[in-house]
């Protein structure tokens, strides 16, 4: 048999239902089709996964996997992802985590564990150095992460153990429970951490001895110092102050989303309160000791970007502890600008409660903001908030209504719905929702990039911020610096205005987005490994690391069609589950009601730009332009007949 490098060769299956585990080795055909991480996972969700499968029942199939490079000493290599059937949408469910667990998961011998069934009673799988075996959870159950953790280390008898577990949310099967590692790294979005809470599985330990053996050891050492060498010229400042520094820069452009999306600017007097550059200064490990750089910077296996944040401080006499980490841009902005709070402090406890129970801190933070605006216009009153006097810029009723909505209690059982589930619960509040797929739209704002907000439309999993390259990246003075390099591989060579949608504008969002699919399918971290702005900003550096960790034969268009496989294999799930071309809209609120303030005062959306945009996306992508499903044609193209078979 040939050797096969970079993967184990192992996938772990386990019965949840039957308390039965098994183990699949695959063909180096099978992994050259399926190379890992989503694209994994979307195969054993349609084998295992019938339609109409209840999110939250039995029959829904959640896989963790890896691919080639997790496990090689490179930057930006450690991420797995998990895939289910989204309990938000009803349609599939994709999110990446990083850290030390993914790296762990291949050391303990395997690439991926794909979890069917569901167990009667909570329960752990401890998986180590090529063995498996699910273990009584029951005293876990109900148990916070951190604490899980430091009992499943002492139990195991090991420091070094990983562990990815779902917190007392998870448990509870809130909409937007996620699976943390580390206690501060998320498998966020899409509702992840519910399915797995469906399953009474409560933690995922992994620990393990085996080496990760590529191709070409020499290709990969050459590839990782090339990052090292480039490391202090280009991403040292995104090392420092890790995505909080992006905070005043959205603030200028007008794209912070402020009083749930009501503005994209808040004041400076406010703004700069939340900065990434006040959170380094005040809050970081090490701060009064001007130690920042060492005390507060975490990273993920073998990465040396240390953006990671990393906190020490309090707020209201209530400790905020470092091994929770720290609140990176996006929970800025949704606990800080949505929710027109200041207060730095207020918003890194609330990252911190958010990491504890085991939430998703854009879903979590953006449904208390919409629970905000209902608020301030009569939708809800004190009778329906338990007193709590919800209002804008009130950090103290955000943490305590953040704090019901963790634990279920009060009106915060409807808000542990996410949005768009409490408003129909609710039946009220609709005008308000900033969601796509039942998903709440992260901190990025369409109205000053529009291929951005096509691709929230059209993303298979809701609105997304890390499905393509935002729209500042293909401006014509960035594109004649270094993210024209990158962009010219995937044949990008007409650069436009953000606020430009035309045919040239839709090419770069689906090349883009077809290049982060396959680094979403490859474990490749998106702050590491691109097109633009990365530590490894050429697509070709993507294909030289699969190579050399494979042995394959392999170029920058076979990268593409892993990714492009990837998302025509989600968009066919969902159409499988009957989602159609009148999903892949944006809320209303952003075609109706003008942003306030800073440079977008007075923008506004517009719906007829968007269904233009539509039909250039699917007729680009080879999609059926009245239902925006894949055509067989197009399917057949990238090896997956059987799925148009299943669709016909």
């Amino acid at each position: 048999m040939t050797a096969l490098y970079g993967f184990t060769g192992k996938i772990l299956h386990v019965n949840l239902t039957t308390h039965t585990i098994e183990i699949e080795e695959p063909t180096e055909a099978f992994y050259r089709q399926y190379p890992g991480g989503s694209l994994l996972g979307l195969y054993y969700l349609w084998k295992y996964t019938p339609k109409g499968a209840d999110p939250l029942g039995p029959e829904n199939t959640l896989t963790l996997a890896c691919s080639a490079p997790t496990g090689l000493p490179i930057s930006g290599q450690s991420r797995a992802t998990a895939t289910c059937k989204s309990p938000s949408s009803g349609g599939v469910a994709d999110s990446q985590a990083g850290g030390f667990w993914p790296a762990e998961l291949k050391f303990a011998g395997f690439d991926a564990i794909v979890l069917r069934g569901a167990s009667k009673t909570p329960v752990y799988l401890w998986v180590h150095d090529g063995q498996a075996e699910l273990r009584d959870a029951s005293h876990l159950w109900g148990k916070t992460t951190l604490t899980v953790d430091e009992a499943l280390k002492e139990e195991l008898g090991t420091a070094k153990v990983e562990i990815a577990q779902i917190g007392p949310a998870g448990e509870k099967l809130a909409n937007f429970a996620a699976i943390m590692n580390m206690s501060n790294r998320a498998w966020g979005r899409t509702g992840v951490g519910a399915v797995m809470g469906s399953k009474k599985l409560k933690a995922i330990a992994v620990r393990g001895t085996q080496n990760v053996i590529p191709a070409d050891k020499t290709a990969v050492t050459a590839l990782a110092k090339k990052g090292a060498a480039a490391f202090p010229k280009v991403l040292d400042n995104f090392g420092r102050y890790g995505t909080a520094n992006t905070v005043m820069a959205n603030n200028n452009s007008g794209g912070l989303p402020t009083y749930n999306w009501s503005a994209g600017f808040m004041e400076m007097a406010q703004v700069e309160k939340i900065s990434g550059e006040r959170l380094y200064d005040e809050l970081l490990r090490g701060a009064a000791e001007g130690k920042q750089d060492r005390q507060g910077r975490d990273t993920c296996y073998a990465c040396i970007v240390r953006c990671k944040r990393v906190v020490e401080s309090e707020w209201r006499n209530s400790a905020i502890i470092p091994e929770y980490g720290g609140p990176e841009y996006e929970t800025i902005a949704t606990f800080g600008s949505y929710c027109g709070v200041d207060d730095l402090h207020a918003i890194a406890y609330a990252n911190q409660l958010c990491n504890e129970y085991g939430v998703d801190t854009i879903s979590c933070g953006a449904t208390l903001s919409w629970a905000m605006e209902c608020f301030e216009n009569g939708v809800f009153t004190l009778e329906d908030t338990g007193g709590i006097d919800l209002r804008f810029g009130n950090a103290e009723a955000m943490v305590q209504m953040l704090e019901l909505t963790l634990k279920r209690e009060g009106f915060g059982n409807y808000l542990a719905e996410g949005s768009a589930k409490a408003a129909n619960l609710l039946e009220r509040g609709h005008e308000y929702l900033l969601t796509v797929k039942g998903q709440e739209l992260p901190a990025h704002m369409p109205h000053v990039k529009r291929s951005l907000g096509l691709i929230y439309a059209v993303n298979p999993f809701g609105a997304d911020h890390e499905s393509s390259e935002h729209d500042p990246m293909y401006h014509p003075k960035v594109f004649a610096g270094r993210a024209g390099v990158g962009l010219k591989q995937l044949d990008l060579e007409k650069p436009q205005d953000p606020k430009v949608l035309n045919a040239e504008k839709v090419e770069f969002a689906l090349k883009t987005q077809y290049n982060i699919s396959a680094k979403d399918t490859l474990g490749l971290c998106n702050f590491v490994f691109g097109a633009t702005w990365q530590l490894y900003n050429e697509p070709q550096d993507i294909a030289d690391l699969l190579a050399a960790a494979t042995g394959w034969d392999v170029d920058v268009a076979e990268v593409q069609r892993i990714g492009q496989r990837r998302l025509n294999l989600m968009r066919a799930f969902n159409a499988r589950e009957g989602l159609t071309r009148a999903d892949d809209t944006l809320p209303q609120k952003l075609f109706k009601q003008a942003l306030k303030s800073g440079r977008s005062d007075g923008l506004i959306l517009d719906q007829a730009e968007l269904a233009a945009g539509l039909d250039m996306y699917y007729e680009q992508a080879g999609w059926d332009s009245a239902t925006g499903t894949p055509t067989r044609e197009t399917l057949e193209a990238l090896g997956l007949g059987w799925v148009a078979d299943e669709l016909s």
